[in-house]
């Protein structure tokens, strides 16, 4: 049985279902969330000024696991690889990233290695310094993206940096996906979702609605790609090949932070309503299924 948690800036970690939110665990500000891909193992960030990753056992009530530092400020992202050895964290405050072992009970290990950067953007208030916001590991390689610096960092395991990828200045680069072949990126600082699909870019708004857009989550789900749009509050649906639009719903909140998919349903975090809100999915377009739940400011949706 799969189970919905919701992460945030409330009393720490929470579950949803049947009509109903009740905390799993408390943990100070708990702003994103990874499942270990085989043991019942869940993770999450403490996004405090002296970040921490907390390691939760979840066969039956949680109980805390592991914790240790995340060797920087805010961390707001956690991914685990998908060998289960590995996981990485990504700090906003400082642009910090980190990599840690795991034992095979889904413990940290060993030491970490830091992976620190320079730099800064053309957006004066908000890329005056790096802020790393998140990890994907793919194909061997740890992918940091760097709202701060308008880039991809890439690293191989050891923490050896590679040559990265390089996003418009003024970007914002924030979450991102990687598809056949192809990357997408959302870039929260210019409301835009970009397509690298080898020498070829494409760049279109995320949003077509009045106003001022920072796109938050990015995912893609066959042949499509999701992005939520704070601002507008809605989600985006484009195609996969070509970033052509499908279609654009309201999220029935207000600063969609993040949304999960689990088949045909989607919820999406409605950071400043206090709501996840349940969509079902026709033909790949939300359609809000009247199912809402009061969660304190959600952040993060991760279905296990």
């Amino acid at each position: 049985m799969k189970h919905v948690r919701i992460g945030g800036y409330g009393p720490g970690i929470v579950t949803i279902g049947d009509g109903e939110a009740r905390v799993l665990a408390r943990v100070a500000a708990p702003s994103f969330l990874a499942a270990h891909p085989a043991l019942p193992v869940l993770y999450a960030v403490g996004e405090l000024e002296r970040g921490w990753l907390t390691a939760f056992e979840v066969s039956g009530e949680p109980a805390p696991l592991d914790e240790r530092p995340s060797e920087g400020h805010s961390p707001c992202h956690v991914a685990v690889d998908p060998t289960g050895r590995l996981l990485a964290a990504a700090n906003y405050g400082d642009g910090t990233a980190v990599i840690y072992h795991l034992d095979e009970r889904g413990a940290f290990s060993g030491e970490p290695i830091v992976l620190r950067n320079e730099g800064s953007g053309p957006n004066a208030e908000r890329q005056e310094r790096p802020h790393a916001h998140q990890c994907v590991f793919h194909d061997g390689l740890l992918h940091v993206s760097d709202l701060g610096t308008d880039e991809i960092r890439r690293y191989r395991l050891d923490g050896t940096r590679l040559e990265s990828i390089t996003l418009t200045p003024g970007t914002g680069p924030r979450h991102f996906a990687f598809a056949d072949g192809r990357l997408y990126v959302a870039g929260e600082l210019d409301g835009t979702v970009t397509l690298i699909d080898g020498e070829r870019r494409t760049t279109v708004p995320a949003s077509r609605q009045d106003g001022a857009n920072a796109p938050s989550h990015l995912q893609v789900e066959g042949d499509l790609v999701y992005v939520a749009n704070r601002g507008p509050n809605t989600i985006t649906v484009l195609r996969a090949d070509d970033l052509s639009r499908v279609a654009e719903v309201p999220t029935g909140g207000d600063w969609p932070r993040h949304f999960a998919i689990d088949g045909d349903v989607m919820y999406v975090a409605n950071q400043y309503a206090n709501k996840v809100t349940r969509f079902r999915l026709r033909d790949g377009v939300p359609e809000p299924d009247g199912t809402s739940y009061e969660v304190d400011s959600p952040a993060c949706v991760l279905i296990m």
